[in-house]
């Protein structure tokens, strides 16, 4: 799994950077999304972020990618509990 973050001040790339990761992954706060990790799509990441993003990073951007392997015990606490369960609504 990877954790990424970010903090990037300009609202447009803001909001871009959060849609471009909502196509991998699922949102766990505001600048914090978890996304299933695989080779590619680290690759894929990597490479937009150099090509696409870092070039319209001010100063005081970043973006911080976590990878986790599978060993890590992760502790889920508030909503962020109910995001492993599956809801099936009849």
């Amino acid at each position: 799994m990877l954790l990424i973050t970010y903090d990037i001040s300009d609202d447009k790339l803001r909001t871009r950077f959060a849609k471009y990761l909502s196509k991998y992954g699922h949102r766990l706060q505001y600048s914090v999304f978890e996304i299933d990790n695989s080779q590619r799509f680290l690759n894929t990441l990597s490479y937009d972020l150099k090509n696409k993003f870092e070039k319209e990073f001010s100063e005081t951007d970043s973006v911080l990618v976590i990878k986790l392997n599978p060993n890590c015990d992760i502790k889920r606490y508030g909503y962020a509990k109910n995001e492993n369960n599956t809801l099936i609504i009849v």
